[in-house]
């Protein structure tokens, strides 16, 4: 009786394997076993071969068949076609090293092109917002440009925009129309920002103008008025005119904001911090009510602050010092890092101020931003502000200027010098 598998001889065993026989045979690897070493077979079965008993051999010898089985390697080995135990199965190989070099120059380049992009799409955003509805071009017989950039900044009360209940808390009655509240010039130059009040009380002479509507000449008949009556007559044009006319320089560019625009530029950036003077100050025409000491001031309060003149000692004069105070405040705060690098802070004030600014034709946002520095620099004491120096009241009692410094002061501005004329 053979005690060998049905078809198996000790001939197949030997003989045909490796030696080129035709015969069929199993798949060497479909029949592999490890051995560990000798063990006892089990009855009736006579004991296997090991892999390195000759199998696969060729004809001519050679090297015997090492699967690798019989050492532990369950894959084959390394750098064989089933792949090693240290690579990935079918044959991928090592995993290579990252390219950080690479890497960090592709995310440098995704980071400049998104900030890029964001920059160019937020200067158009801005630009399209801005009101230019000034024709500086109507103004008739202007003085020669000078050096630097003179910028008229006015407040207007103009109520547009707010419902019958924002009037009343903000104390901004209900008058039809709109009126200067407030007039600036504002220089700027080499020799730092200079920032120059105009009280709205200030006696001034309408000149010969066109109309900004009509396109009809008016010549001058020498009427003297206060200067925010140039504005109610004929718009943002004529006051141009008026204030060119008055003081000899020339205006390059014009920006005016309403109450509504102020209080809500003041509440997109959280309030701004204000030192209220000694003794307090209480108006309930403009709906000031503040104790002594510093405090923050929101959009309501903050334009009561800036309106109030019943309250103060020397009325207008008084209360053109607390507006450029609180510019001059507003802007420095609007700079600060919490704003200018929160977007959820930046966006909406630049939207609340962009919404609501009306200017010239020619201005651009590089103007508007170098009006905006100028400002934070009158703060940080880069510049200086006064008021446009009085000599006293005129007959009609309105307020005369001392036209010796104010030749002075404007001849300073024209050639850009450092500005030496005080208002007292």
């Amino acid at each position: 009786m053979n005690d060998w598998p049905e078809g198996w001889s000790g001939d197949n065993r030997g003989g045909g394997y490796g030696h080129g026989s035709a015969g069929a045979r199993p798949d060497a690897r479909a029949m592999r076993q490890v051995q560990r070493g000798p063990a006892a077979s089990p009855r009736g079965v006579p004991q296997q071969p090991s892999y390195n008993d000759g199998y696969g051999q060729g004809a001519g010898g050679g090297e015997p068949y090492d699967s690798g089985y019989n050492t532990g390697q369950v894959y084959g080995s390394p750098g064989g076609s089933g792949g090693g135990h240290d690579g990935y199965a079918g044959g991928r190989g090592e995993r290579p090293a990252p390219n950080w070099r690479k890497r960090i120059k592709w995310t440098a380049i995704s980071v400049v092109t998104v900030l890029v992009a964001t920059t160019i799409g937020t200067y158009f955003w801005a630009d399209s917002k801005l009101n230019r509805e000034v024709d500086l071009s109507k103004v008739i017989d202007r003085p020669d440009e000078g050096e630097g950039t003179n910028y008229l900044i006015v407040g207007s009360d103009s109520r547009a925009g707010l419902s019958d209940e924002q009037k009343k808390e903000l104390h901004t009655g209900s008058a039809e129309g709109k009126r200067t509240d407030s007039m600036m010039i504002l220089h700027t130059g080499s020799n730092g920002p200079t920032l120059i009040s105009l009280p709205r009380d200030s006696n001034v002479t309408i000149p010969t103008f066109v109309g900004s509507e009509s396109g009809k000449t008016y010549k001058s008949t020498g009427r003297q008025v206060k200067l925010n009556a140039a504005y109610a007559e004929d718009g943002p044009e004529l006051l141009v005119r008026t204030v060119e006319a008055n003081t000899g320089l020339r205006i390059d560019h014009y920006v005016e904001i309403g109450f509504a625009g102020f209080a809500n530029i003041v509440d997109a950036v959280g309030g701004v911090e204000i030192d209220i003077p000694k003794g307090g100050m209480k108006d309930t025409k403009s709906g000031a009510d503040f104790e002594e000491g510093k405090q923050t001031l929101n959009g309501e309060e903050s334009l009561a602050f800036v309106r109030t003149r019943y309250a103060l000692a020397r009325s207008d004069l008084d209360r053109t010092k607390n507006q450029q105070k609180f510019l001059a405040a507003l802007a420095s705060q609007t700079a600060t890092p919490s704003t200018v690098l929160n977007p959820f802070k930046l966006y909406p004030t630049m939207s609340a101020g962009l919404d609501t600014l009306i200017v010239d034709e020619d201005m651009g946002l590089f103007d508007l931003a170098d009006m905006f520095w100028a400002m934070k620099g009158v703060t940080s004491g880069d510049g200086k502000s006064i008021n446009m120096p009085i000599s006293g009241n005129a007959a009609n009692g309105n307020l005369q200027w001392d036209t010796t410094k104010v030749k002075k002061l404007v001849e300073e501005l024209r050639n850009d010098d450092a500005v030496t004329v005080s208002d007292s």
